[in-house]
């Protein structure tokens, strides 16, 4: 197996995907998914793209890609908070042709590993017609950084589970 010569890691560990099985609001609560009334796009939350969660909210599955150093990248699936009719708007366009249009706003509602952005305004936007809306930008200057500058990967990697 190859190593990096950056780091020594092996090179497969590089360009990875961390996937958030639940909103955080919704992990820390004492029902979680299971509370009465929530709705989700599958039953298993890791699979699912979109849930609604009484007394939590709406929340869309987004991608955050992290530009690492070495030309690698991280790439988080994301939990993002957002108003219950963008909900239902992202519902009624994301199987059909009008998806690659799509556009939200909302919050992210998972904890970075390594940046103190849980919580801040997020856009999202359709970057390819078969694939997760991509979080491209926000209001927020740690976000907006987080999405925006190149990070050391060995920092980075050393952060992630597993």
């Amino acid at each position: 197996m190859a190593s990096c010569e950056l780091c020594g890691r092996p090179t497969d560990a590089h360009d990875r995907h961390v996937r958030f099985r639940l909103p955080d609001p919704v992990l820390r609560s004492s029902d979680q998914d299971r509370a009465p009334g929530t709705w989700k796009t599958d039953e298993d939350p890791s699979a699912a793209v979109m849930m609604m969660v009484p007394e939590l909210g709406a929340f869309v599955r987004a991608l955050l890609p992290i530009h690492l150093t070495g030309g690698h990248t991280v790439t988080f699936g994301v939990w993002v908070g957002v108003h219950a009719d963008d909900l239902n708007r992202a519902f009624d366009s994301w199987w059909a042709p009008e998806y690659v249009n799509l556009t939200l706003e909302g919050r992210l509602a998972n904890a970075l590993p390594s940046w103190q952005v849980f919580g801040a305004p997020v856009s999202l936007a359709v970057t390819d017609p078969d694939a997760t809306p991509i979080c491209v930008a926000s209001t927020d200057k740690a976000l907006q950084s987080v999405l925006t500058r190149e990070w050391d990967h060995e920092s980075v990697l050393a952060a992630l589970p597993g």
